[in-house]
């Protein structure tokens, strides 16, 4: 499949910049790999067949501008650590080495900017032998047209959903109309799954990550994936948020949150009907807090 990228409108900013020729767009990449991290991840949803964990590929940069991104160090053009992984073969001999340790899924971390070169990666991991199952880990900003070229490809889609509220998403996250551009990317990626997904067969679960002080942006993110999307879907509502990066100087989410906060949404998971998916405990900020100068960012 080969993407244009000398007129890149891969995701919703459509910035159309000429890549190719190392113009730089919203999310700050030309047309080379960047890849910050690859590891092996045991995540925070145990994927049905995943029990040996995840070979993870973590790409540099982001199309969105989170001030608490728990991956600020390799998504912020600010923080972007540098020893980036720039060549196919090495990247690819990384990847192998993780799969041949019994590991059948490869994942892709913030994809959407980097698609083009996600396939050859797939392509050159097949040449090797190896057929893992692709999982599309995303911030779910995206254009549906994009998503439709991967129906073939993606095995399982794990999308977050982060803002009902448009002007929430704006302050925290930089993008205007992340709500419906995220609600029809979801909705596109139901679409291709909805056949197939299944109580033993995840191949969709949708990510909601609570924000201290913002209850009602969550309470309505699960009215949206109900009324919109199927309360059939698996739903991970997590509770591991932790005030990093600019959100220690932001006072409506520079603490973590509270068991009156959580609960409080998750009484609303079982109003609306959600029986599929995860929940968290509440001292799982402690856990999840990645350090990429690390070989392994997830490691204690």
């Amino acid at each position: 499949m080969e993407i244009d990228l000398s007129n890149c409108t891969l995701c919703p900013h459509k910035c159309s910049v000429n890549r190719a020729e190392g113009k730089l767009g919203f999310c700050k990449l030309d047309s080379g790999l960047h890849i910050a991290n690859i590891s092996l991840h045991k995540g925070e949803e145990p994927i049905e067949g995943s029990e040996n964990g995840v070979c993870n590929v973590f790409f540099s940069h982001c199309n969105l501008r989170c001030v608490y991104c728990q991956n600020y160090q390799i998504s912020q053009p600010d923080t972007i650590v540098r020893n980036e992984i720039t060549d196919y073969e090495n990247a690819v001999n990384q990847i192998v080495a993780i799969l041949r340790g019994d590991v059948n899924f490869l994942g892709f971390v913030s994809p959407n900017s980097h698609i083009p070169q996600m396939l050859k990666i797939i392509e050159l991991v097949n040449e090797k032998g190896f057929f893992p199952k692709i999982i599309y880990n995303t911030n779910a900003y995206e254009n549906v047209e994009t998503l439709k070229m991967l129906e073939d490809i993606v095995d399982v889609y794990l999308p977050d959903f982060k803002y009902a509220d448009n002007e929430l998403g704006l302050k925290l996250s930089g993008i205007p109309h992340y709500c419906e551009t995220a609600l029809s990317a979801i909705q596109e990626m139901y679409r291709q799954k909805k056949n197939v997904l299944s109580e033993n067969n995840p191949v969709l679960i949708i990510r909601h990550l609570v924000l201290p002080n913002h209850v009602e942006n969550s309470i309505k993110a699960l009215d949206l994936i109900a009324e919109n999307i199927s309360v059939d879907v698996f739903v991970s509502l997590m509770a591991q948020y932790f005030p990093v990066y600019k959100a220690l100087k932001n006072d409506s989410i520079n603490r973590i949150l509270t068991k009156q906060e959580y609960y409080f949404v998750l009484d609303k998971l079982d109003e609306l009907g959600f029986e599929n998916g995860w929940t968290q405990l509440l001292d799982s900020n402690y856990y999840y807090q990645p350090d990429f100068n690390k070989e392994n960012p997830f490691e204690n």
